[in-house]
């Protein structure tokens, strides 16, 4: 598989120290990529910085408005977990970009596989509010650009330990996007019950399977490896886009999940060996994680499974 990777130092911007999401995270990625060789055989994206039109794609121009302010402004806090400081606003921009850059070269055939290590994350971002740790919902606003490219059946994926609100939202009564979610529960953000199925034309294409306190290796496979397998071979979709949260691995410190290495391995393969079969682009766009030995490890594995594809 030609993969694509995307990762920028002005991502390093959007920073608090002390704070889990932090510019840390992304230079033990680096460091692990470096590490591993794997800057010599993935094509680098270069972001650019996502303009209004794009945004709001799936943001409230005036919520896009309240960021831009509050970051010109100096910075401040958008809600209890999410900073902005004087960066924060181009760097968020910089991180839709960076997602549509890659999307865009899936779609012109450029490659097959991407990954982008961008910050600040983006599954808790609603239309109109910032949360947990997330601006702007890079990979919501992936998906409506895909749909205004005529795609009419897009698969998200999101294998982070904490639900994607945001995401879930944004496609709840769209039966043009099939969200996925595997994620701790009851956890924050409070949502990702297995009855949220979506609603209207979209029931059916929302499927949560809510993982106790504890989940190991062994509740994975079975979500990954048969219901997952299931979900995307009855929906046939035309592109697939995975919210990449490491935080599901045992050695974070914000979760409790029991996933392994081993694990997230399975997880990536599987997702990795779906899209080969069914001959579509897959886009993973970094999510959380916060442990960053298990970033520097299982970011260059996951982009190892995809190069080996």
């Amino acid at each position: 598989m030609k993969v694509g990777f995307v990762i920028d130092e002005s991502y390093l911007l959007h920073h608090y120290e002390g704070h889990p999401e932090n510019k840390y995270r992304l230079e033990a990625i680096d460091d692990g990529m470096r590490a591993h060789g794997l800057y010599n055989h993935v094509e680098l994206i270069e972001p650019f910085f996502a303009n209004a039109d794009l945004i709001t794609l799936n943001h409230d121009p005036q919520y896009i408005e309240e960021v831009m302010q509050t970051s010109k402004s100096g910075g401040g806090w958008l809600d209890p977990d999410t900073y902005v400081n004087t960066h924060t606003f181009d760097v968020a921009r910089l991180a839709v970009g960076g997602v549509i850059k890659a999307t865009q070269s899936l779609l012109d055939g450029e490659i097959e596989g991407a990954f982008c290590a961008i910050r600040p994350p983006g599954h808790h971002a609603e239309y109109a509010k910032a949360m947990g740790f997330c601006i702007f919902n890079n990979v919501a606003i992936a998906a409506r650009y895909l749909l205004n490219k005529g795609l009419e059946r897009i698969f998200i994926v999101d294998f982070d330990a904490h639900h994607g609100n945001g995401t879930q939202h944004a496609f709840y009564t769209e039966s043009r996007v099939f969200y996925f979610s595997t994620h701790q529960y009851p956890f924050y953000p409070g949502t990702g019950s297995a009855e949220e199925r979506g609603a209207g034309e979209g029931y059916g294409t929302t499927l949560n399977i809510p993982m106790p306190f504890g989940a190991d290796d062994e509740l994975y496979k079975q979500a990954y490896g048969q219901t997952l397998v299931a979900a995307v071979k009855g929906y046939k979709p035309q592109f697939m886009l995975v919210s990449a949260g490491y935080d599901l691995h045992k050695d974070d410190p914000l979760t409790g999940l029991n996933v392994t290495d081993k694990g997230v391995e399975f997880i990536v393969e599987t997702i990795v060996r779906l899209a080969k079969e069914l001959n579509i682009p897959v886009l993973f766009a970094l999510e959380g994680g916060y442990n960053l030995d298990v970033l520097k490890r299982n970011v260059p594995k996951t982009v190892e499974i995809m190069l080996s594809s």
